[in-house]
């Protein structure tokens, strides 16, 4: 699966939404806020899918 810098993710075993922030090594960036702050971890792409909220953001 091919996932584009600013696709929202989640880990496939559950987890918080991340966001892809980039590619080193083969693995995908990314980041997330746990409530205290901003966290970032690798990620193989077979670990990963695209998220999709529940319910719309507010515009």
């Amino acid at each position: 699966m091919v996932f584009m810098i600013s696709d929202e993710v989640r880990h496939k075993e559950g987890g918080p939404a991340m966001v892809v922030t980039g590619y080193a090594s083969g693995m995908v960036e990314c980041r997330w806020y746990d409530g205290y702050a901003v966290r970032r971890e690798a990620y193989h792409q077979d670990e990963l899918s695209h998220f999709h909220a529940e319910t719309p953001l507010a515009s």
